[in-house]
């Protein structure tokens, strides 16, 4: 079990469906999967949500993940907070890594909150044509947030 609480694989781009690109090439620890290996757990974790939705039969959504990846990253926050080094999560944050303002990727975290906003780092194949399809939907999602919040 305590070896399943290293597993890291850092997930970028937004919050839905194909938005989600987790970079299992970046695994830690290193996973060395071949793209043709990684198109089935990119969906499932595309889909995540929704498919917890559907095995709750529609009585429910995926609150427990998300109370749990909120945890995660509260104590991320905290230990950046209180000088802990070297501290890095992924979060939706303002951006220019990408064309688009606003993009999920690696901070790092410190007494300051973000304190830098990491490269995306070496993806596959794969991943970079999944980075190419999610651009245009996630900029969607960016500017009816930006509309919404600016009513």
């Amino acid at each position: 079990m305590e070896e399943l609480l290293r597993v890291n694989v850092p997930v970028v781009g937004g919050h839905a469906g194909i938005t989600i690109l987790p970079l299992f090439s970046q695994a830690v620890p290193k996973a060395n999967l071949a793209d043709e290996d990684i198109k089935a757990p990119t969906k499932r974790t595309q889909d995540g949500g929704t498919e917890v939705v559907q095995a709750k039969a529609g009585k429910g959504s995926a609150t427990l993940s998300m109370a749990y990846a909120g945890a995660l990253f509260a104590d991320a926050c905290l230990k950046g907070l209180n000088g802990v080094p070297d501290v890095v999560e992924c979060s939706f944050v303002q951006s220019s890594i990408t064309e688009l303002p606003f993009f999920a990727s690696k901070v790092k975290l410190g007494k300051n909150g973000v304190e830098e906003v990491l490269e995306l780092g070496p993806m596959s194949d794969f991943e970079k044509q999944g980075l190419e399809s999610l651009i245009s939907e996630l900029k969607s999602f960016i500017e009816k947030g930006i509309k919404f919040a600016n009513q």
